[in-house]
């Protein structure tokens, strides 16, 4: 059996979960408001192939809020400031020579404070996901999946 993938069309802000080249579930999700890129303090999302390196979060509670990939007892789901990382994180590696500074630039796949904005290009960066999608994916990948981000 074929590993799952993940794929997000930024232009459609969609993220797909695949088995064997069938779409498993569809989500939507929010890249950054400032398009798409590679540039370090950017604010844009990276496009190409990736890895998920980390799985952060099993086990905190829906809306859980992260700083520095750790769960700081806060809930933020009602929060209206700030880009907070709630819920869980997918840690993403860059595959390609143009991306691979991924890591170091902090770029998730993670939960939102701002989930009436998934859907269109909203975020700082990251992809955003409604929380409870963000639960349903997590649980769906072991971590090591290919990720791919298209314009």
């Amino acid at each position: 059996m074929q590993p799952r993938e993940i794929h997000i069309d930024a232009g459609a802000q969609r993220l797909e979960l695949r088995e064997n080249g069938a779409v498993l579930r569809t989500f939507p999700v929010s890249t950054s408001a400032l398009g798409l890129g590679f540039e370090p303090g950017s604010h844009k999302t990276p496009t190409g192939r990736f890895r998920i390196s980390e799985k952060i979060g099993e086990g905190a509670p829906l809306g859980a809020v992260f700083k520095g990939r750790v769960w700081t007892g806060d809930l933020g789901l009602d929060a209206p400031e700030g880009d907070l990382i709630l819920t869980r994180i997918l840690r993403l590696d860059g595959l390609d020579e143009e991306n691979a500074n991924t890591r170091d630039r902090y770029i998730y796949i993670h939960g939102t404070n701002h989930e009436a904005l998934v859907g269109a290009a909203a975020s700082h960066g990251c992809v955003r996901m409604r929380n409870r999608d963000m639960l349903e994916l997590f649980a769906l990948v072991d971590g090591g999946e290919e990720v791919f981000i298209r314009p």
